[in-house]
């Protein structure tokens, strides 16, 4: 019998009605239902009657005034829940309370989502001057410190037969070497990418398989994050705390590079 493929068992009134959420979700204003309808391609009447649906269940609230749309308390719910069981940020967040009580600067778990790093959970600082929080934002693998630890373990050590083309998009020869260098050292060092002034510094997580589930990623303003500091306190200290959490997720292994400190 002939495997069927994931999109064959697609139902496309779910598809939309996720559609709706993703939307909700990407943006931190409120939509009308013109507004969510022009940006997903959708008829009003179908934008409607999906809100109308999630709204009688907690999912999306209307504003009274404007009509418009938002999130609803079942759906921070829900996620809260999915959180609170996601073993990665349970055995991790005592770590990073403690790392960032040792080292004064927010400290970020990012994921891979598709090819986008999404900055999952925040542990903040208690600086006055910080960074606005990137909780819950996503960017481009290529273009940030966490994104680069990520995507050094998800793609072969090995570059592309010639005339074959990189499974990843954007995978340049340059960049391949970067990315073998992240792996080698065990860490990557972004001052730039995020925003100006803002300095970024993130190592990989091991789960017991030997992938890589995630990445911790210190992010602060280059003026505190200095390259002294870097080196002798911060990069250490960041990386003993993903040593730590890896073996609470049962890797065995020795992940640091020439780096470790």
């Amino acid at each position: 019998m002939p495997t069927r493929g994931k999109d064959s068992y697609s139902i496309q009134s779910v598809e939309n009605a996720l559609a709706v959420l993703e939307a909700l979700c990407e943006e931190e204003e409120e939509f009308r239902i013109s507004q969510l309808s022009e940006k997903l391609g959708m008829n009003k009447t179908s934008v409607f009657r999906l809100l109308a649906t999630f709204e009688n269940r907690g999912y999306v609230e209307r504003e009274k005034g404007s009509g418009k749309y938002r999130l609803g308390l079942s759906a921070y719910e829900m996620g809260q829940k999915f959180l609170s069981r996601m073993g990665l940020l349970r055995k991790g967040k005592p770590v990073l309370e403690r790392l960032v009580r040792e080292c004064n600067e927010a400290v970020y778990l990012a994921v891979r989502r598709q090819e986008e790093a999404l900055f999952l959970d925040l542990t903040d600082t208690g600086q006055q001057v910080k960074i606005v929080s990137l909780l819950g934002n996503r960017y481009p693998m290529a273009e940030n410190a966490a994104g680069k630890v990520l995507l050094a373990h998800f793609i072969p050590e090995e570059a592309p037969a010639r005339g074959k083309k990189s499974a990843v998009p954007g995978l340049t020869p340059s960049l391949q070497e970067e990315l073998a260098l992240i792996r080698e050292q065990g860490y990557c060092l972004d001052l730039s990418s995020l925003g100006e002034g803002v300095a970024s510094l993130a190592v990989p997580l091991f789960a017991a398989s030997g992938e890589v589930p995630g990445a911790l990623c210190m992010i602060g303003p280059t003026f505190r994050m200095t390259p002294e500091r870097i080196h002798g306190e911060f990069l250490p200290r960041l990386k003993e705390a993903g040593e730590i959490i890896s073996s609470k997720l049962g890797y065995m292994g020795s992940y640091l590079g020439k780096g470790h400190s």
